[in-house]
């Protein structure tokens, strides 16, 4: 009995070993690769207010959301993302092709989500960005990037990666 525990705890972090260096080059494969005037771009939000990605992150860690209504994997993503931006840490998201101001801010409205949003109509940004896949997210410090990862992450993964940020 004790022998077939050890195996199964063996396999299991070996599968959990695999896993992660999976993610690990998944994650690289995808990155996004920031453009060169990335942190100096002013951006608008919906609530118009104008903003840069080097002022933002400058005094706290800044955690990126790109994501879109239409993403499948976002509807699961965007409540930690809130929540996060709730709890008081520094959250931009961008929103990608989901339709005009108007629409995006009816539709946040009907899911009741409140963060600050900069609504990439176009997709532009995020060609800027060479984003390939919805959600991505992107952690700023001091206007450089420090973590990216993309598809799906937990709550604790966007807390780790802020965490991580500041320790650095």
């Amino acid at each position: 009995m004790i022998s077939k525990l050890r195996r199964w705890l063996r396999e299991g972090l070996i599968f959990l070993a695999l896993l992660a260096g999976g993610m690990l080059l998944m994650d690289a494969w995808r990155a996004p690769q920031a453009p060169a005037s990335f942190d100096s771009t002013p951006l608008t939000t919906l609530d118009g207010e104008q903003v840069t990605l080097a002022a933002l992150s400058e005094e706290e860690p800044l955690l990126i959301y790109f994501w879109a209504t239409w993403c499948g994997v976002c509807r699961y993503t965007t409540p930690d993302v809130a929540r996060l931006q709730a709890q008081g840490e520094n959250v931009l998201t961008l929103a990608l092709r989901s339709g005009d101001d108007r629409m995006l801010a009816d539709w946040m409205a009907r899911k009741g989500l409140s963060f600050p949003v900069v609504n990439d109509v176009s997709g532009t940004f995020a060609r800027n960005w060479d984003i390939s896949v919805t959600p991505t997210l992107v952690v700023v410090s001091k206007g450089q990037v420090v973590s990216t990862t993309s598809g799906w992450t937990s709550y604790w993964g966007m807390v780790l990666r802020l965490w991580w940020a500041k320790m650095r």
